[in-house]
């Protein structure tokens, strides 16, 4: 694979950042979100690269994803858009975090920085406080070590409707499936009012915590991230076990064609009896 011409991968436009990446990410979690495994883990992150994806996804909560992606970039960080999380309310808080990030990460910056799975309307509250972590991204960015703000979150589509309400933020990590509409849907909610925000959209959860691809599954990667794909977002991420799976997940974005309303109403209903298993982190 290494130094072969691949196809590209199709590219999207990251809302108002003016920045294009591709229709598939690197997840950070998978293999990446472990301890003591760096070689399985680079060798992820190297074939991610080697087939051209350029959005890659961590998060200090991600046991040594951080460290791995510090392995495994070098010269190829340039490459990449580079996204990590606080998962810290305060200001003082998410700088030692971001700090610390930066280190492990080995870069001098990151080119999104999120606040990490909102839950609770509070949590927004103590964000926006006087002492939040809004300053802590705000004073990030003028200091030139973070470009642009986003937001994560699978547990409550109505929190994060709230926070793209109190602030401009660049991208949103929200979770969809197939399954996503059977209750508190983010595709229904959080879709519309981050367009109507000019955000990137970034899927997760695609392929429903591997339920959507165990052996006999009548839905498989391609199908799955071909759902995700056709929803109004930019890309989705996903993590990997192994190269192989990278290998599989590039092939389907690159072969990807949106469905037709038919096709996701019918993959929708077919999902109707895994929706609680396949939506198991909302509240």
């Amino acid at each position: 694979m290494a130094g072969s011409p691949v196809e590209q991968i199709p590219q999207r436009l990251l809302g108002k950042t003016g920045v294009h990446v591709t229709l598939l990410g690197l997840g950070g979690e998978g293999v990446l979100r472990t301890h003591n495994r760096h070689a399985e883990a680079v060798a992820v992150i190297r074939r991610a690269i080697e087939q051209g994806i350029t959005y890659c996804d961590t998060a200090p909560a991600y046991s040594s994803s951080q460290d791995y992606y510090g392995l495994a970039l070098g010269e190829d960080r340039k490459k990449v858009f580079l996204a990590s999380k606080t998962h810290e309310r305060t200001r003082d808080g998410s700088l030692r975090l971001l700090e610390d990030s930066l280190r492990r990460l080995r870069t001098d910056h990151l080119d999104l920085l999120q606040l990490h799975d909102l839950r609770e309307m509070e949590e927004l509250d103590s964000i926006f406080g006087k002492n939040g972590a809004i300053h802590a991204l705000e004073q990030a960015r003028a200091e030139g070590r973070v470009r642009f703000f986003g937001i994560t979150g699978h547990h409550d589509p109505a929190v994060l409707v709230e926070a793209i309400r109190r602030y401009p933020f660049d991208t949103a990590l929200v979770a969809l499936n197939v399954a996503d509409k059977q209750r508190l849907s983010f595709i229904q909610t959080v879709l519309p009012a981050a367009k109507q925000a000019q955000m990137g959209v970034v899927g997760m959860k695609v392929l429903g915590h591997g339920g959507l691809v165990q052996p006999g599954s009548a839905f498989g990667v391609c199908k799955s991230l071909s759902y995700a794909l056709s929803q109004p977002i930019t890309t989705a991420i996903i993590g990997f076990s192994s190269p192989a799976e990278v290998d599989e997940a590039a092939a389907c974005a690159r072969q990807f064609t949106p469905f037709s309303a038919d096709e996701m109403a019918r993959l929708e209903t077919l999902a109707m009896p895994l929706a609680r298993q396949l939506t198991d982190y909302k509240k």
